[in-house]
């Protein structure tokens, strides 16, 4: 097998599969690195949403419209798995139900596509949603789900056969000096390194990401089990806490009454960066989440009252039969504190792509797409 390359990338997540993606369809010959036997870090430990909807308006938006585009060949050329669904965020305030109609008002001119609805509507969407209460919601058909388990895990054998990525597994890279790269305890060759994964960078290069400011955020979530009758929910949900966590909606006027109310009346959930979403896979799996701790509030240990406040919101909204909890777990990504990512050059011929933060799996294609033609060079 080849140890000579014209990029190795160091980490098999979306970031970097979607860099590898970019870089072997311009017939460039590509490695890429993974320190586990598979990559297990953000990029499993998510909804699966790609979320366009969720993203401020502007360039990161297009970004994020372009790489849905991209995700779209991508998953029907491979055949993984995957829900063009949509979005629903739906309103049982009156001011969850003024800052919908104030997004939407302005939405067209701002690069988002949704309309407003009513309960009855949004009843012929899905059968899921508790209708008690319920004064109207946001319908976004941009919005694709994926399970990122599956994508992960089947992505890079598309890579492969298709385009010529070359996989190694249980390679962490621990240093390079143009052209060799050391990987594993072997050395390879590589024109260029691209780092997408924090933890390398951090590593490797570590005085790049002093200047930064990232911080690490925790969150926890979880996965019911399967339903039984293929009970779907139809549209990936979201509720009247996630207008006070996605960027897009910041420019509503009546957003900061909102986030007092919810401050007032519940200020557990504030404390501990609670939102609730949910999205479902394949599987019939529905997936739940979640919390946000930064910093020095991170340990280890999971928090059972942060579940609980969450499944507890989730009844607001959802009416689930039966629903079982199979799986429960955490994730741990690094959020810049004003930029949605960032795109670094720590040494010669290498290039970092960190602090995308909890928008990964959305902007994966359309940053890698960025990188490769503005940053590499290679048209």
């Amino acid at each position: 097998m080849s140890t000579r390359y014209d990029y190795a990338i160091v980490g098999a997540g979306i970031i970097g599969l979607a860099h590898a993606y970019h870089l072997s369809k311009r017939g460039r010959k590509v490695v890429v690195f993974e320190r586990t036997p598979q990559a297990q870090g953000a990029s499993i430990r998510n909804f699966g949403m790609i979320w366009p909807i969720g993203q401020p308006a502007g360039e990161t938006v297009q970004i994020a419209l372009r790489s849905r585009n991209i995700w779209r060949e991508v998953l029907e050329e491979s055949g993984i798995w995957h829900d063009k669904c949509g979005s629903l965020h739906l309103a049982y305030h009156a001011d969850e139900w003024q800052v919908l109609q104030e997004f939407v008002a302005t939405s067209q001119e701002r690069g988002y596509t949704c309309s407003l609805e009513t309960p009855a509507e949004i009843a012929k969407r899905s059968g899921a949603i508790v209708q008690r209460g319920l004064q109207g919601g946001m319908w976004s058909p941009t919005e694709i789900c994926v399970d990122p388990r599956k994508v992960i895990a089947e992505l890079p054998a598309y890579l492969e056969t298709r385009y010529g990525v070359t996989f190694r597994y249980g390679y962490p890279v621990t240093g390079y000096d143009k052209p060799n790269v050391y990987a594993g305890g072997e050395t390879f060759q590589a024109k260029h390194l691209i780092l997408c994964a924090g933890d390398d960078v951090r590593t490797l290069y570590p005085e790049a990401l002093q200047a930064e400011k990232m911080r690490p955020c925790k969150l926890q979530m979880m996965r019911s089990q399967p339903f039984e009758n293929g009970w779907r929910v139809g549209p990936m949900l979201a509720a009247g806490l996630t207008l006070r966590h996605y960027r897009s909606f910041e420019e509503c006027p009546t957003l900061p009454a909102l986030k007092a109310r919810i401050a007032r009346e519940n200020p557990e959930y504030d404390r501990y960066g609670i939102h609730v979403m949910t999205s479902q896979n394949g599987a019939g799996e529905v997936v739940i989440g979640d919390s946000h701790e930064y910093g020095a509030d991170i340990t280890p240990f999971d928090k059972p009252e942060i579940d609980d406040m969450i499944l507890r919101y989730l009844k607001t909204f959802l009416n689930a039969p039966d629903l079982r909890i199979g799986q429960r777990w955490h994730g741990i990504y690094a959020k810049h504190p004003t930029h949605t990512y960032r795109i670094l050059s720590p040494a010669e011929n290498v290039t970092a792509v960190t602090g995308v933060g909890g928008s990964g799996m959305t902007l994966s294609f359309g940053v890698a797409e960025k990188t490769v033609i503005e940053h590499l060079g290679e048209n």
